[in-house]
């Protein structure tokens, strides 16, 4: 079967190696002039140091087939994410720890006691929590969501807190303890030679063959036996039904001679400063060494036709339009939508590629069984 990938990052890498190595011809298309989409990495020309050039990314998950998986293709190194955060003239840690708060509230409670602390500093009279906001308000109290929550959140989303939904704030962002880990897996880490070398490794079997630069249109449908289309859902049908909302990033780069900011990742949560983030990108690779430094200020803005979609907003108007278009796509054949924009969902990059090897498994199978194959085969 002469199979066509949409997308070179790990959606397209890895339903494209599971259908090679089970005999299948597989083409993968992308329309950028590199692989590994939004996790591309390379040498800075100035600093040699090792950069995420869409904005960081650090592996975590406690899926054991996906952490066996992405090690089958090269070797991990121990990466623990510890992110800061400025805030009030000050350097705290995140996520909201014992130490933060001890630290924040000028106090040195045990856990018990801080537990108790920020339950008197919530504000109780919140029982059902409808919108950011009032989960933050609810659960932290006002003078930490003003800190840490509210600025850094409207810079994120480009709205008040007020006008998002409780959802996002899932549970307590608090940790009453002294663990500064950003992640709770079990297996954290980063490439010792970048993601990029990772995807060039799973695309390395003779029956892939890769075409950069090479944008596709539905009217190709009929070139291959099945595609499989990791980009925008709303550009496979050219936005006729209207454009699903993202957010986008702006990266300001600036190299320091030395150890910009002692860390790798120091947030901003107050309001008055534009950006959400600055990035250090030597201490992605603790294990190198580099003299000077390489850093990005990052700016979240409203994603434009031409800009680079990172956040799907999945908003109210934004979750109907996903309805009509996922009607269309249910209708179509030999056509399967896969990754973050294939089916409008925030992924981190382990729940990805475990999508796309069940994507793989559940192709292969339907076509042994002569089945039809889903336009999903997860859920959008």
């Amino acid at each position: 079967m002469n199979v066509c990938l949409v997308g070179a990052g790990f959606s397209g890498a890895v339903i494209g190696r599971e259908l090679a190595e089970a005999g299948h011809k597989v083409t993968i298309l992308d329309a950028r002039p590199h692989i590994a989409g939004n996790c591309h990495t390379r040498r800075d020309d100035e600093t040699d140091v090792m950069v995420h050039v869409y904005g960081p990314h650090i592996f975590h998950t406690d899926d054991q087939e996906v952490w066996d998986y992405v090690n089958r293709f090269t070797t991990f190194k121990p990466y623990v994410n510890r992110v800061k955060t400025t805030s009030k003239g000050q350097v705290f840690s995140l996520p909201v720890n014992l130490h933060t708060i001890n630290q924040f509230f000028g106090k040195t409670m045990r856990p018990d006691e801080a537990r108790a602390f920020i339950e008197e500093q919530a504000d109780t009279s919140i029982e059902d929590p409808q919108t950011f906001e009032e989960q933050a308000l609810r659960f932290v109290g006002r003078e930490f969501y003003e800190a840490f929550f509210k600025g850094y959140t409207q810079k994120q989303w480009g709205c008040h807190p007020s006008e998002l939904p409780a959802s996002i704030l899932k549970r307590l962002p608090v940790r009453f303890d002294y663990n500064d880990n950003y992640f709770f897996h079990r297996f954290q880490g980063m490439p010792e030679h970048g993601y990029t070398r990772l995807v060039e490794a799973i695309l390395d079997h003779p029956s892939i063959s890769v075409r950069l630069n090479t944008r596709f249109h539905r009217d190709q449908l009929g070139e291959y036996d099945h595609v499989f289309y990791s980009g925008p859902l709303d550009g496979f049908f050219d936005y006729e039904l209207g454009r699903l909302g993202y957010r986008t990033l702006e990266f300001e780069k600036f190299t320091y001679n030395g150890d910009y900011q002692g860390c790798a990742v120091m947030n901003y949560g107050e309001a008055s400063v534009p950006y959400t983030r600055i990035t250090e990108h030597k201490h992605f690779s603790p294990w190198e060494e580099h003299e000077a430094s390489v850093c990005y200020r990052e700016y979240s803005r409203e994603c434009g036709p031409d800009d680079v979609p990172y956040y799907p907003i999945r908003l109210v108007n934004e979750k109907a339009l996903l309805v009509r278009y996922v009607e269309q796509a249910e209708q179509l054949e030999n056509v399967t939508f896969v990754g973050r924009l294939g089916t409008y969902k925030y992924l981190d990059m382990d729940v990805t590629i475990r999508e796309a090897l069940d994507a793989a498994r559940g192709f292969l199978d339907r076509q042994a069984r002569g089945d039809q194959i889903p336009a999903f085969f997860a859920q959008v």
